[in-house]
């Protein structure tokens, strides 16, 4: 089914990266971790459909999103980013395989993160604090990192950021890998929740299965 929603606020959280809310379609439902097929209502737009995450909780009376623009790329999200209160967008119901299955170690690349905000929102909601639980976050430059202040100043949560083509910053750790993750992940109990590039997707599970961590711990989510 389809759904028109329309923009109430757009915000720059970084460079390339905008927070929409929208108004929620009545009797919308969803849960943290799920995504839905997004298009703009606009001639020769609304046939072009991209998968976008909701950060937004499912008791929240809007829809919110976080997404990455590519401006070179002169498609939806260049438009997205453009888009101002009043604008209507169409959804479709809510899908997606990551959900919160426990404690464990949230590995991300860019945009992958997005997944993630909602979990670690309503798991922060539920318990008061994120203990036990850990992001890690890989991107190309420091300012990439979309909401690392938000992330830090989660209660309980353990943040490791990593950047791979800034050679000067601090965070230049290179790669999430097996010798990383070890430092994080304890394979008789993490859940470790996987989302980012199609590369980064394919590899992590041969990176954890390095450290003991059995299959059934490993929640994968591909939005492509």
């Amino acid at each position: 089914m389809t759904h028109k929603i329309t923009l109430q606020s757009i915000d720059t959280l970084t460079h390339d990266v905008h927070r929409l809310t929208f108004d929620k379609p009545h009797g919308y439902a969803h849960t943290p971790g799920q995504a839905t097929d997004f298009a703009l209502d606009r001639e020769g737009w609304r046939d072009e459909q991209r998968p976008f995450t909701f950060t937004s909780l499912p008791d929240e009376d809007r829809l919110e999103f976080v997404i990455k623009s590519y401006p070179d790329h002169n498609g939806v999200t260049d438009q997205i980013g453009r888009m101002s209160p009043g604008d209507t967008a169409l959804i479709g119901d809510p899908w997606g395989g990551i959900e919160d299955k426990g404690d464990g170690v949230f590995i991300a690349g860019g945009a992958g993160v997005t997944p993630f905000i909602a979990i670690l929102r309503k798991k922060l909601e539920e318990n008061g604090t994120l203990e036990g639980n850990t992001l890690m976050f890989s991107n190309q430059c420091e300012r990439d990192i979309v909401m690392r202040n938000a992330f830090e100043a989660m209660p309980g949560l353990r943040c490791h950021w990593t950047v791979t083509e800034e050679k000067g910053s601090p965070l230049a750790r290179g790669l999430i890998d097996s010798d990383m993750l070890a430092g994080f992940v304890d394979p008789q109990k993490d859940i470790c929740y996987i989302c980012g590039p199609d590369p980064m997707v394919e590899a992590m599970p041969e990176e954890l299965a390095r450290l003991g961590v059995e299959h059934d711990q490993i929640v994968v989510e591909d939005f492509g």
